[in-house]
């Protein structure tokens, strides 16, 4: 079913119609930047801004030693916290890590599998698989990252390698346990390159992984499921990629960095 994101999507479920909205999410991950003093002032700048929204979903993913101030700045402000990653045990002797039972004082949604959790830290399907369980075991919503590389797009595997993370990362788990699944999809060759899939090959991109997640579980499920576009996200591009019938929101990095640019994503045109 292809409709424009102006319209609303009726789906046939149970022998009857329904109609089925996707509200938009537009997410910053800040990754490694900002001490608390650039913290404060970057979110004081979109505090002062934030109104008319879209009706969009607003997400900042600060550094741990940022959360605490994140969440003094945003308090009784719609903007939601997240944490960039957890660890999949709730204590223990694990130097440097930090669990769900600790981020969910500052935070109530948490990004696994980010490209750079995968290339540099070395996160395999089933290390984001033991984080995704930690983190709806404490009722923190999960934004499941997956993408392939250049080497994998050329070759002609991106679907093969979205398939495999999606499988792997939600292996064990049942629909009824994903109701607060958002997937983001990011492409690892556009990410910080300045280079973006087109709004097509997006919107291509995105239809299959929501076909998968339907073989997966069911058509309901994957036509509820939210998947947003990461990868060199800015508001030259925001418009057309966010007019795609797939394309549910954005993962945005640098630019999130940029009150007057973040705002302009957030406020994009449809």
């Amino acid at each position: 079913m292809t409709l424009t994101k102006s319209e609303l999507n009726l789906f046939e479920l149970n022998g009857r119609n329904q109609i089925m909205t996707r509200r938009y999410f537009i997410a910053g991950n800040w990754k490694m930047h900002n001490n608390t003093t650039e913290t404060k002032e970057l979110l004081t700048a979109m505090k002062q801004n934030f109104q008319n929204i879209n009706d969009s979903e607003v997400m900042v993913a600060p550094s741990f030693t940022s959360l605490q101030t994140a969440k003094e700045i945003l308090e009784g402000t719609q903007i939601i916290i997240a944490s960039q990653d957890c660890h999949s045990e709730d204590k223990g002797a694990f130097t440097s890590a930090v669990s769900c039972p600790q981020l969910k004082e500052f935070v109530s949604h948490v990004i696994l599998g980010h490209s750079e959790r995968r290339s540099v830290f070395g996160d395999t399907d089933i290390v984001i698989n033991k984080k995704l369980k930690a983190t709806l075991a404490h009722q923190l919503v999960p934004v499941l990252c997956i993408g392939e590389t250049l080497q994998e797009r050329e070759s002609n595997k991106t679907l093969e390698i979205l398939k495999a993370q999606l499988d792997g990362g939600l292996a064990g788990f049942e629909e009824k346990d994903l109701e607060t699944l958002i997937i983001a999809y990011e492409p690892v060759w556009a990410i910080g390159t300045g280079k973006t899939a087109s709004p097509q090959q997006a919107q291509e991109t995105h239809e299959q992984v929501r076909k998968h997640l339907a073989d997966m579980y069911s058509q309901e499920f994957a036509d509820k499921t939210r998947i947003l576009y990461g990868g060199s996200v800015k508001p030259e591009n925001v418009d057309e990629l966010m007019g795609q019938t797939d394309i549910d929101g954005a993962l945005v990095g640098g630019k999130s960095l940029e009150a007057e640019s973040f705002l302009r994503i957030i406020n994009f045109k449809k």
